[in-house]
């Protein structure tokens, strides 16, 4: 039996406003120059504009970000460290187009490769880490679809670190953005040299490729990418006033146009919508009756942070709706899973999220439970 329990965010104390402020026009997203695109709200992962964004396309250097991906994970568990210093053999020498200019036989700190393939886009660095990583290239290139496969990005094949044509490495917008949220969310020390705009290496000054981070104060990331096949890509972030939205623009026309592009989105974005965390974890949202227990109640709250993203003027007019399995009955260990909330705007659901015991409730006495078994009863 389900117990509905609707509350307005207002009355909880989630929305401070006028409730006679006007409402702000929600227009449709301005047309993007790209093959395909995605515009998402990085805490609540709506997607806030996109087009074609599950077709399989060439990813060129964007690809680097699952290379980066993966090598933070590796410096994560420990097993490498940005001291090592990685012998370059001459296959990472040898490596055509962008160059972080690595001598062969040479031993270069992992940090600065891993700098030198996020901010210059060096091909010859990525490959030098994915053989240091993984003994080889191809062997590296698994460990990349093993990560893919874990954060869901169902429609990417990597061939490669480097994101050069290869017949099945391909990846979407859509899985492109989940990989970029990863990285922001899981690795934020690492994330601060995708804002770098230059870095130097052997003497030789090279640029960053994303226009924006000279264009956009807020903009902080991510990569570019570019060949023949796949056109001019970009994978971009930015933050307004705690608001993060991720760009992801494939195939466009120009070094220009990918920047371009890309700041129609986020000026859509960031003018037409708002995001709030609505509940934190262990934030408590209620409290409940318990049947048999040593308490007769329990609070709960959500599982995960629970964020939002709306057309902006619209959070007044959210409602928050638990439902919780009813009775409940002790034993009950905090994490149990007790039911669920739905956040929902003019009747369609935006969000659902796992509500969970916040606290223990050990059984009651011989008593309290013959006691309860008689009440509850009566309350069927």
């Amino acid at each position: 039996m389900l117990k509905s329990l609707k509350i307005v965010l207002l009355s909880c104390g989630l929305f401070a406003g006028s409730a006679s402020a006007v409402i702000t026009p929600n227009p449709t997203a301005p047309n993007i120059a790209a093959k395909s695109y995605i515009l998402q709200d990085f805490a609540s992962g709506r997607i806030i504009a996109e087009h074609n964004s599950q077709q399989r396309l060439p990813p060129a250097s964007i690809t680097k970000l699952m290379t980066a991906y993966v090598v933070s994970h590796e410096l994560e568990q420990g097993n490498i460290t940005l001291a090592d210093e990685v012998l370059i053999s001459e296959k990472a020498w040898r490596m055509q187009g962008s160059r972080s200019f690595i001598e062969v036989n040479t031993r270069v700190p992992v940090e600065a490769l891993l700098r030198g393939m996020i901010i210059q886009s060096g091909n010859d660095a990525a490959v030098a880490l994915a053989e240091y990583i993984a003994g080889s290239e191809d062997t590296f290139s698994q460990m990349m679809n093993q990560y893919a496969q874990q954060l869901g990005m169902f429609n990417t094949n990597y061939q490669n670190a480097t994101g050069l044509p290869a017949p099945e490495h391909y990846t979407t917008a859509a899985d492109i953005a989940i990989l970029s949220a990863a990285i922001i969310r899981d690795f934020p020390e690492h994330y601060k040299w995708y804002a770098e705009k230059k870095y130097v290496y052997n003497n030789i000054a090279q640029h960053n490729r994303n226009k924006l981070l000279w264009r956009d104060s807020s903009v902080d990331g991510l990569k570019t990418g570019h060949t023949e096949e796949a056109g001019y890509c970009l994978a971009a972030s930015a933050k307004r006033s705690g608001m993060r939205l991720i760009s992801v623009v494939l195939g466009t026309r120009s070094v220009n146009a990918r920047a371009q592009e890309t700041q129609k989105l986020f000026n859509y974005g960031f003018r037409f919508f708002e995001s709030h965390e609505l509940y934190s974890v262990n934030d408590k949202v209620d409290d409940i009756k318990v049947w048999k227990g040593a308490n007769e109640i329990i609070s709960f709250g959500v599982a995960e942070s629970l964020a939002i993203s709306v057309p902006r003027g619209r959070y007044k007019d959210l409602v928050a709706t638990s439902n919780i399995q009813k009775p409940v009955i002790a034993p009950i260990m905090a994490g149990d899973t007790l039911g669920s909330i739905e956040i929902k705007l003019d009747g369609e659901v935006l969000s659902t999220q796992s509500l969970v015991a916040l606290n223990d409730v050990a059984a009651g006495s011989w008593w309290r439970r013959l006691l309860d078994s008689i009440l509850m009863m009566f309350w069927a």
